[in-house]
């Protein structure tokens, strides 16, 4: 049999065997494991499993899977008696962003062999594509035959009007039952009426779904056809999109690749449905394509440029009791992090090995740290890694150390071609492609070249942990019970944490952590263990009072004085010359060593507290400290629970290496991933150039032009329930609004919200417009939040984060992180203002297109002239003027295919006042129009808005509507 032949046949039977499903054992810590039914679904786009108390939540999906392991390697397989299992018949799949293990033990080795083969080949096939282009393979494949599946509850094969009504509750849409019924009628054709197939059911879900936002559009730049020619396709992409380059051959490329119809293909027309593929292709996301590849300079000295950087890179959980692992260094690394942490430790064996010190944390040779971080370094980019080494060994093991770095690295620590340069700058990423720097002490230049060791400084990240809190050995017993104990604080804690809300990164209070760890831990453990237990085995170094001092010092003055108060003494520590050659570039030096000394080689790290007051106090002067050397930031000791603290406030003043917990997902680290994208996930990315400046001014650049982004919220697309929601797809369907953020400068930090639809997660509209003026763009991040509107608060549905540099002008989709469908749908633009003017008085033609939402020639076409009608006046958000706010809550409106409420949902308390109201006509008739005032309150900044909206119905054509009764009707 040829090869490839019996490859592909191998393939498939694999997927057959997949797809059928097969028995297998689920292993949990602390169980005695699971029998499931494991299979692969017929998309071939997640792993299932059943029976599960989470439904159709049960699942994996392949686009998260992050390696496959054959045999026993995991932490649950390690904690399972020894020979109990056949490794044989073992395998575990890693998922997800924490690493999530899902442990399966199949009946032999033939079955695991199958789906560990399996595993891989779809792993591989979908490495190379991006993220977008896997959606838009998914979108292509709609109507969903799951979902026909899923609606289907007696198995019938057809779909009843009652199961539709159930199907659109679980869709999120709430259409009128008279709608519903004219679009079941229009697709029943056959001979059986009263039910659907699933050919019947994928024109009904084509009606359902078809974008009026976007057919509005297309027939704004065809002369209200249905179609669009090559000719009206190239004017919307280059006066909409902004498209520069756009030849005949591309647009033909564009009908080619998405256009449905072959008579239309063959007429060189795109229709609505493959406009509206186009427009959900990652050619309109709203993330510049060009910066998912290095577009920066990356010849300038590394002080310039940000770099992404992990905080204890092996820890998969919180700082006391999670465990450690090299996978995290193999998974940190391929996700564009270039400076990692390792915290070395004298091994009971002579080996040293790598933990959290004085913490309840598993431990891990340092040998197989450097391994993984060898074979996994340079993966996915060729520009450096900086090695972080916190040092704890005696002088034998740093020996050691020095040993397997040398020899596992090898050449890629040898950095002499960059020695012979500029002494006074540092060198480039780009001279240091393939090389991984060693960061760490370095033995005092007067010490004489043949000691074999000296003295050094002795404070790093690990000194906090050792004068704050720290649990030092214990007995078998004693441990287990300060372990069992300490487990439930941890529970209680992040039991808390999940209450707040989810965007507010101080939700997990810091407080209750402190009462925690140095006055509930240390008096109940007294109650828990024995009192000889506690006295002679456990040791909780810590002082309510010092803990006490120690928060109250404000000042970088304070706190020396503060450290002289507490009896604190400059610690040292025995540093190998082995060990000490291996630094070059990147040399440690203990934090509050003067800013403005020092060679461009020494690296200070500073604790967050500690960064936070020099930033509060010292800006300007920390701002030009980082503009010729490095400074490292990392979280306090106080995070047990390994949150994250805000990047943005220490890259505002040029902080290169900001370090965060990569464990743990959410907001912070959703901000660290916008900024680095930027320069295709490199690491690396340049910095603008910071000259001296007051960040914390109010105009920290008086003589360079701002820029205004307007954004139009236009609608949104396929938003789920929240992911917490008590009754999942039985709950309530959603009331949704979308909220943008400015994370920045802190003059440029701002929130706006649109209004909130009414019952429709499945397509709401909003064509409300917000306006933000920023001061310094190239630090800014715009973010992007979709809420569930609820009587007493707020549900959070999804977000994405992206840097207003990479930002595309003109319609847009932005997709929400880790949501396969779910989007919405934006137009941007950006202008320039120069002092106080605003770009409606420097730009006539917008100013007339603005206010009278009129448009003559082409280049004013589109679905701004239908739209804009609304839109709100551009005003400067940062001025402490009036805000301008919608329409009020005192008149509802039809949007697309709900009601909607006229208001804003705020986190902070509101009063509200009906500016006016007024009559508008146009030609067809009057159309009564309401504008309302809202005052929010946001810091110092008060302001209101008055808007007119006068609205026509917009108007949706079914499949089946010929385009003349388009213009008679309205469908709603």
């Amino acid at each position: 049999m040829n090869p490839v032949v019996g490859w592909i046949w191998h393939f498939n039977r694999c997927m057959s065997v997949m797809q059928s499903g097969t028995q297998m054992v689920k292993l949990k810590a602390g169980s005695k494991g699971l029998v499931r039914l494991f299979y692969l679904d017929e998309h071939r786009s997640c792993i299932r499993w059943k029976p599960s108390r989470k439904s159709e939540k049960a699942k994996i999906t392949i686009d998260s899977l992050y390696k496959v392991t054959e045999g026993v390697q995991s932490d649950i397989f390690h904690r399972q008696a020894e020979g109990s299992l056949d490794p044989a018949c073992c395998f575990t799949i890693y998922h997800g962003n924490h690493m999530e293990s899902l442990d399966l033990v199949t009946s032999n080795s033939e079955e695991a062999r199958t789906w560990v083969t399996g595993l891989r080949y779809l792993m591989a096939g979908i490495s190379d594509e991006d993220s977008l282009a896997r959606r838009q393979r998914t979108h292509d494949q709609y109507p969903f035959k799951q979902t026909f599946e899923e609606a289907d509850k007696n198995g019938d094969g057809l779909l009843n009007i009652d199961e539709i009504y159930q199907l659109l509750h679980k869709l999120n849409v709430n259409l009128p039952r008279r709608k519903v019924k004219q679009m079941f009628q229009e697709a029943d054709t056959d001979d059986q009426q009263g039910t659907l197939t699933y050919e019947e059911f994928s024109v009904f879900y084509k009606m359902m779904s078809m974008r009026r936002d976007l057919f509005l559009l297309m027939m704004a730049y065809s002369d209200r056809k249905d179609h669009l020619s090559t000719e009206e396709l190239a004017n919307f992409l280059r006066n909409e999109q902004r498209m520069t380059n756009v030849t005949p051959e591309y647009v033909e490329e564009i009908v080619e690749k998405f256009e449905e119809s072959a008579e239309n293909k063959q007429r060189g027309i795109l229709g609505i449905e493959g406009f509206t593929s186009f427009m959900r292709s990652p050619t309109c996301d709203i993330f510049n394509p060009l910066h998912n590849e290095v577009n920066q300079d990356m010849d300038q000295p590394l002080c310039n440029y940000f770099i992404a950087s992990s905080h204890n890179t092996y820890l998969t959980g919180d700082q006391l009791l999670s465990h450690s692992k090299t996978d995290m260094y193999a998974w940190v690394l391929q996700s564009g992090c270039r400076c990692i942490e390792v915290d070395c430790w004298d091994g009971s064996d002579g080996e040293p090995m790598v933990q959290h010190g004085y913490t309840l944390t598993s431990k891990i040779p340092f040998k197989s740290v450097i391994e993984a971080i060898n074979k996994y370094a340079f993966v996915n980019n060729q520009f450096p890694v900086i090695l972080s080494i916190e040092n704890h060994c005696n002088i034998q093991q740093q020996k050691k150390i020095s040993q397997y770095l040398r020899e596992i690295f090898g050449d890629k620590l040898d950095v002499g071609h960059v020695l012979t340069g500029d002494s006074r700058t540092l060198p480039s990423p780009q001279s240091l492609l393939g090389k991984i720097l060693i960061k760490g002490k370095r033995l005092p230049a007067y010490l004489s070249a043949d000691a074999e060791e000296g003295e050094v400084s002795d404070d790093d990240s690990a000194d906090e942990i050792e004068d704050d809190f720290k649990l030092k050995s214990t007995n078998g017993n004693g441990q287990h019970q300060v372990e069992s104990h300490i487990r439930k604080k941890l529970d209680s804690l992040l039991k808390e944490s999940r209450i707040g809300d989810k965007e507010d990164s101080d939700s997990f209070s810091i407080r209750a952590l402190l009462k925690a760890t140095h006055q509930g831990l240390q008096k109940n453990l007294r109650q828990v263990l024995p009192e000889k237990v506690y006295s002679q085995d456990l040791l909780l170094a810590t002082d309510g009072r010092h803990s006490k001092s120690r928060l109250t010092c404000h000042s970088v003055d304070k706190e020396d004085e503060c450290q002289e108060r507490c009896g604190r003494k400059r610690k040292t520590m025995k540093l190998s010359r082995d060990l000490s050659n291996l630094v070059v570039f990147t040399n440690s030096v203990a934090s509050h060593e003067c800013l403005n000394e020092g060679t461009p080689g020494d690296v200070l790290s500073f604790s967050e507290a500690r960064a936070q007051s020099l930033v509060n106090h010292k800006a300007e002067q920390f701002l030009a400290f980082n503009q010729r050397q490095l400074s490292r930031i990392y979280p306090s000791a106080y995070r047990i629970d390994s949150s994250n603290f805000n990047p943005q406030f220490y890259w505002n003043v040029g902080c290169q290496l900001v370090a965060l917990n990569y464990q743990t997902e959410g907001r912070m680290m959703q901000l660290n991933r916008a900024k680095f994208m930027v320069n295709g996930g490199s690491g690396y990315v340049l910095k603008p150039h910071l000259c001296s400046f007051n960040p914390f001014s109010e105009d920290p650049l008086p003589a360079c032009p701002k820029k205004q982004l307007i954004l139009k919220i236009i609608s949104g697309q396929q938003l789920p329930k929240p992911p917490d929601s008590m009754l999942g797809d039985r709950g309530e369907i959603i009331d949704p609004f979308v909220e943008v953020e400015i994370i920045g400068l802190p003059v440029d930090c701002c929130k706006e919200q649109t209004r909130v639809v009414d019952d429709n997660g499945f397509n709401p509209v909003w064509e409300e417009t917000l306006s933000f003026t920023l001061h310094m763009p190239e630090m800014a991040l715009v973010r992007f939040l979709v809420w569930d509107h609820d009587p007493i608060g707020r549900d959070f549905i999804g977000t994405r984060t992206v840097a207003f540099c990479s930002l595309m002008p003109g319609y847009r989709h932005v997709y929400l992180e880790g949501l396969t469908e779910a989007s919405i749908f934006v137009h941007v633009s950006v202008h320039d203002v120069y002092g106080k003017w605003s770009p409606l008085i420097l730009n006539p033609s917008f100013t007339i297109m603005h206010f009278l939402g009129t448009h003559k020639g082409s280049q004013l076409r589109g679905i701004r002239g239908l739209f804009n009608r609304s839109s709100k006046s551009s005003v400067d958000t940062n001025t402490g003027g009036l805000r301008k706010r919608s329409i009020s809550d005192h008149l509802l409106r039809r949007t697309a295919s709900a009601p909607a409420k006229g208001r804003r949902k705020t986190k902070m308390p509101v009063s509200e006042s009906v500016a006016s109201i007024s009559e508008q006509k146009n030609g067809m008739g009057a159309a009564a129009a309401a504008s309302g005032g809202e005052q929010s309150t946001s810091g110092q900044e008060t302001r209101t808005e008055t808007r007119f909206q006068p609205r026509s119905p917009l108007i949706h054509r079914p499949m089946s509507m010929p385009l003349d009764r388009l213009y008679k009707d309205s469908y709603l």
